[in-house]
C-alpha cells in the first residue's frame, strides 16, 4: 500500500544532502514551509541552492538558512522584501550567490521545466541586464529573450490538506508557486497542516496530484 506520510519533519528532509538545489514555496508569509526549514536547518545541510519568490525576510524561513551560512546561491524574483537585510549583508559581504529572475519568468521556468518543455522565448527583460548573456531575437517587431527551464532536486512546499497518496489542497494565496514548484521538483516534500484519509478529497478539489509528490508530513496547526 503506497504510503509517503513520514513521522517527523527530520525523517522528511533527510534525503536532502549537501550541495541540493531546492525550490522553497511561499509568497509573502503565505505558503511558506517554515517548519521544515527548519527542520533542514537543523540536519545542518549546507551548500544549497534556493529557488524561491524572494531570499528571505526578518530572522525566519530562507533568512534564517542563510544567516546559517547554509546557503550558496539564491535563484529568486524579489531580494529585497521588507526586512531582508540577513540576505543583504550576505549579499555585500560575497557569502551567497544571486540570480535575479522576473516573478512571471520564475514561474514559467518552473512550470516549462514540470511539463518537460524546452526552452521558451519571451519579451520579459529584453533590452535589460536580464537579457545578458541569453539569446535574444525580434520576431513581428518585438524583442524576445531566451529561458531555460528550471527544475530542481527537491521542494519544500507547504499545503492545507494531503492525503497518503500526496494528493494535496491549498488555503487561499497559500496555492501560489507551490504548484508549480511540485511539479517542476524530482522530490517534493510536502508539510501539510492535516492528513486525510484517501478520498477525502473530492477529485476535482486536487490541486497537486500524487504522481508529483513523494513525501507528506504533518506540520503546524490543525484546520476545523
Amino acid at each position: 500500500m503506497i504510503n509517503k506520510i513520514k513521522s517527523s519533519l527530520a525523517e522528511a528532509v533527510q534525503t536532502i544532502p549537501d550541495g541540493a538545489s531546492v525550490l522553497i514555496g511561499g509568497f509573502g508569509d503565505a505558503g511558506i514551509p517554515f517548519e521544515l526549514i527548519d527542520a533542514l536547518l537543523e540536519q545542518e545541510t549546507t551548500d544549497l541552492t534556493v529557488v524561491s519568490n524572494n531570499a528571505g525576510a526578518g530572522d525566519r524561513g530562507i533568512a534564517k538558512l542563510i544567516a546559517a551560512g547554509r546557503v550558496r546561491k539564491v535563484i529568486c524574483s524579489h531580494p529585497r522584501p521588507p526586512n531582508a537585510e540577513i540576505f543583504a549583508q550576505a549579499y555585500r559581504a560575497g557569502k551567497v550567490e544571486l540570480e535575479c529572475v522576473p516573478q512571471g519568468t520564475l514561474a514559467e521556468r518552473m512550470r516549462a521545466a514540470g511539463a518537460g518543455l524546452g526552452p521558451f522565448f519571451t519579451p520579459t527583460g529584453y533590452g535589460t541586464r536580464v537579457a545578458d548573456g541569453k539569446e535574444t531575437r525580434i520576431v513581428d517587431g518585438k524583442g524576445y529573450v531566451l529561458e531555460q527551464p528550471l527544475s530542481a532536486d527537491f521542494a519544500l512546499i507547504r499545503a492545507f490538506q494531503g492525503d497518503r497518496l500526496g494528493n494535496l489542497t491549498y488555503r487561499l494565496a497559500a496555492r501560489n508557486f507551490n504548484p508549480v514548484m511540485c511539479m517542476a521538483a524530482r522530490h517534493t516534500i510536502a508539510q501539510v497542516d492535516a492528513i486525510v484519509q484517501t478520498g477525502d478529497i473530492p477529485p476535482e478539489q486536487v490541486m497537486t496530484q500524487a504522481i508529483f509528490v513523494q513525501t507528506v508530513v504533518l506540520a503546524g496547526r490543525q484546520h476545523d
